[in-house]
């Protein structure tokens, strides 16, 4: 019998927070889906504006999260969100059409990683800001950051993981807590057996605002040190990459156990009929 494979569904959530502009090209967006999203849930971290109005007009779920934050907002979508695959934009995210395809077909590839992450293509601004956005900051977030962590940092605009995973996760993160870059937390805190990958064709447009002024620019720089300093006293570098390290020797040896298994079986004599 021919066993038809079972797709993942995917729900993508959108934390806003008085965004209600930005949010209407991110859910036209998500509407244009060459795969289109099993749910999509706009979570309002107490918005003044009509980021309700939008959510409904464009009739996705809404979920409420009055605790002020980007990590409380997003854990709160992630709680409720029912996919098999979480995938997170912000509300100025806008992802091309074929966005959610190459997440499902990323999440299907043999290695089966935990989470998959992607890069952003900003625009607004001027070209300086921008040129600063994509090589000062994010080019410093996953050059630096990568190599202490020992797998690609979480880009917070754009990203997908595993539901089960976020049910072991959730617990681990510092999700009550606005002033963390969540990114950069559930990077932190990602297990042992766990794995990240980063997907170049996984790009999506991005709001180069928060670097208009180099004040914004020096906030988002604190705040990254200011959640490295909480990371390394909840979990410390070296306690991490030791417990990294042992997972992956663990699987080699089940790896090469494997394969001695399979080359035995491939020397056995045939058992006659």
């Amino acid at each position: 019998m021919v066993r038809l494979a079972v797709m993942s569904t995917i729900s993508v959530i959108v934390p806003s927070f008085n965004d209600a502009g930005f949010l209407v090209a991110c859910l036209d967006a998500l509407a244009q889906q060459t795969r289109p999203a099993d749910e999509v849930i706009v979570v309002d971290n107490g918005s003044t504006d009509a980021t309700a109005d939008v959510a409904f007009a464009a009739g996705v779920r809404l979920v409420v999260e009055p605790v002020h934050g980007i990590w409380p907002a997003t854990a709160a979508g992630f709680d409720a969100a029912t996919g098999d695959i979480l995938a997170r934009l912000d509300a100025d995210s806008v992802p091309g059409p074929g966005w959610l395809a190459e997440v499902e077909h990323r999440m299907s590839r043999g290695d089966r990683p935990t989470v998959v992450t992607g890069s952003g293509v900003f625009y607004g601004g001027n070209p300086l800001v921008r040129w600063i956005a994509r090589n000062v900051y994010i080019g410093g977030y996953f050059g630096v950051i990568g190599p202490l962590l020992g797998h690609p940092p979480i880009f917070g605009s754009n990203y997908a993981m595993r539901r089960d995973a976020w049910l072991e996760l959730r617990h681990l993160v510092h999700r009550d807590r606005a002033d963390v870059h969540d990114d950069l937390d559930l990077s932190w805190w990602i297990q042992p057996g766990m794995t990240v990958v980063r997907d170049d064709l996984l790009r999506v447009g991005v709001s180069a605002r928060p670097f208009d002024s180099l004040a914004g620019l020096w906030r988002r720089v604190r705040i990254a040190f200011h959640t490295l300093a909480i990371e390394f006293r909840a979990w410390s570098p070296l306690k991490r990459r030791a417990a990294h390290r042992r997972a992956r020797e663990q699987w080699r040896a089940v790896d090469e156990v494997g394969e001695e298994l399979d080359e035995g079986a491939d020397g056995e004599e045939p058992v006659p009929a």
